[in-house]
């Protein structure tokens, strides 16, 4: 059976870890060669994917680049398929989407891809083989895997031991295994058959136990666990990093201990920990975050002297963190391909997806899903400012559901988040969203100010300041803000990237306005998208491309084209961010001129 090609967000966020792991590190040009090829063939400019224009684009080579006699652009494609064949195989092995560069070619290709473990990864809470201290035998194995269960099939949380072990520790090893299996196919009878993923209102519910009755953990977050197994100021740096960052996230619970044996081993499932070790080199700090259940590594960075120094640690452990913590990030990514998930994670699963592509669809299954859960009684701070930014979304967007959407409505939804969570940086941060579309901007700036405080950490609370900060006029101070996020995480929502062309549109970086603004094409149409679109395209020059979208302006959103002033005054923008937007849509020939 022909499988359809994995969604933009879900190559956007194996993109985004696969720039920001160990294999990428020290390759500053398969980065850059990657990020473009793939940011292009999802822009839908496959068929720009040539030698000259790479040579041009991404080495700076110009207009008489001749791919005769100067091979920069093959050797480096060659280079960028060893790297990715090389991630595949090991420290992305659990990646859902594998990316390829077929030969001949210069085109991504993605396909979706079952979970697989290395073998000697099954022992018991440790990927030997891809730790620094792993032995010589242990290493070949690396690269020999097996396919993980499919979706509905039981997930063994142990294997059988290594075959130097004694008989004796084999067969405890192989009767613990047997007994985690029957458990888990338990959990599968009682399983709820409505899964989140089919776009229902309800997520699914899940119990798992280990040696006892089954416990519920169906309205629990990721537990988070840190041990640090690496001595020296730079290992003390990054661990004291990692444990202020993680315990500002909401979307966690981060227990700040090793998981050792008085864990609840209920939770196991969707607990995790964050392994401090020696890296390869003097100096050298590596971050392994591995499934306390299956001891699959889901990410593992080498963080260099430089990286750890006091200047540095706090934004390398930022980028780390938000790579993996968010409800956008490796965690809830592989709780949710491994089938086991609780009903608060589905949600903001769901919510995540709704910003990447904002359509009327995903925002209506987000919505439905967190409304269950308040219908539920959820005692959860996260639930609630995740519901309010999403009813906030129904009322300017004019989304069919909920009927009757109000911004009156999603600030009670956002003021019950901040009594639940007075230091939740969500709630903080969409109460400074409420605020900014009501046009209150210096009560938006200090909410999303203090957000960002709550959590430094979180790339997230970040580019929500600074996107702030631009919509209050504070373009100078806004724009570097939010483009150091953008820069350093990929798989960031695309209201990033609006925020970002507005701060550089109005700063007068015309050509990062532009670059921003093409990262909006794969987005659900909206009309002040297309009209960022169509102003970046008058400024590359793309005469046919502007005309295309006018056309599309015009015809999708004719309130819009006739009248942009009233939208852009309706979102509560800055005057003079109004007037700029209004002319430059009147030179492509959108708008009254009167």
């Amino acid at each position: 059976m022909e499988h359809a090609p994995p969604a933009a967000p879900a190559v956007r966020e194996t993109l985004e870890r696969l720039l920001a792991s160990e294999t990428f590190g020290r390759s500053e040009r398969a980065r850059r060669l990657l990020r473009y090829l793939v940011e292009r063939e999802q822009a839908g400019e496959a068929d720009r994917l040539k030698g000259v224009s790479i040579a041009m684009d991404v080495f700076g080579k110009d207009g008489d680049f001749d791919a005769s006699t100067d091979a920069v652009v093959r050797v480096q494609a060659g280079r960028l398929r060893e790297l990715l064949e090389q991630y595949f195989a090991n420290e992305g092995v659990a990646e859902p989407v594998r990316i390829a560069i077929p030969r001949g070619g210069y085109v991504p290709s993605y396909e979706l891809n079952a979970i697989r473990l290395p073998r000697d990864a099954r022992s018991t809470t440790g990927n030997i083989a891809q730790r620094p201290d792993a032995s010589a035998e242990a290493a070949p194995a690396a690269t020999e895997y097996f396919d993980s269960p499919a979706p509905g099939e039981p997930v063994a949380l142990m294997a059988p031991a290594a075959p130097a072990q004694s008989l004796t520790r084999q067969l405890r090893f192989f009767w613990a295994a047997m007994a985690l299996v029957i458990v888990m196919l338990g959990v599968l009878i009682v399983r709820q058959s409505n899964a989140f993923l089919g776009g229902d209102a309800a997520a699914t519910v899940e119990t798992a136990a280990i040696g006892g009755a089954a416990q519920p953990i169906f309205d629990s977050l990721p537990l988070i666990y840190i041990a640090v197994k690496a001595d020296g100021a730079e290992a003390a740096r990054v661990a004291s990093s990692l444990r202020a960052g993680l315990a500002g996230f909401d979307t966690i619970d981060f227990i700040g201990r090793d998981a050792d044996s008085t864990r609840d081993q209920s939770a196991d499932p969707i607990s995790f920990v964050f392994d401090v070790v020696p890296g390869p080199a003097a100096g050298d700090v590596t971050v392994e975050l591995q499934s306390v259940a299956t001891g699959r590594v889901l990410l593992s960075r080498n963080l260099t002297s430089t990286d750890t120094a006091p200047s540095a640690v706090e934004s390398s452990i930022a980028s780390l963190l938000t790579s993996t913590v968010p409800a956008s990030g490796a965690i809830y990514s592989y709780i949710d391909q491994s089938g086991v998930r609780t009903s608060q994670i589905g949600c903001l699963v769901l919510s995540d997806r709704y910003y990447l592509d904002q359509s009327a669809k995903t925002h209506e299954a987000a919505y439905r899903c967190l409304e269950k859960l308040v219908g539920e009684n959820t005692k959860s701070s996260l639930v609630y400012s995740e519901l309010a930014s999403l009813h906030l979304e129904a009322a300017t967007n004019h989304y069919a559901y909920p009927p009757g959407a109000s911004i009156e409505q999603a600030m009670a939804f956002g003021h019950r988040a901040i009594q639940m969570g007075p230091m939740s940086p969500h709630a903080h941060r969409a109460y400074g969203f409420f605020n900014s579309r009501l046009g209150n901007t210096d009560e938006a700036t200090r909410w999303m100010r203090k957000a960002y405080e709550l959590n430094p950490y979180d790339l997230g609370m970040a580019a929500a300041y600074g996107y702030g900060l631009i919509f209050a006029g504070k373009y100078d101070e806004g724009t570097p803000i939010l483009g150091r996020a953008v820069e350093a995480f990929s798989g960031h929502p695309t209201w990033w990237d609006y925020g970002l062309f507005v701060g550089a549109f109005m700063q007068g970086d015309l050509k990062k306005a532009a670059t921003a603004s093409e990262s909006l094409r794969t987005t659900a149409s909206k009309p002040h998208y297309l009209a960022a679109r169509l102003i970046g395209a008058r400024i590359s020059g793309r005469d046919k491309l502007a005309n295309e979208l006018a056309n599309e302006l015009t015809a999708e959103f004719p309130n819009f084209a006739a009248d942009p002033r009233a939208t852009f005054a309706d979102r509560k923008y800055p005057a003079d961010l109004t007037d700029r937007l209004v002319q430059s849509l009147r030179a492509a020939g959108i708008g009254n001129p009167s």
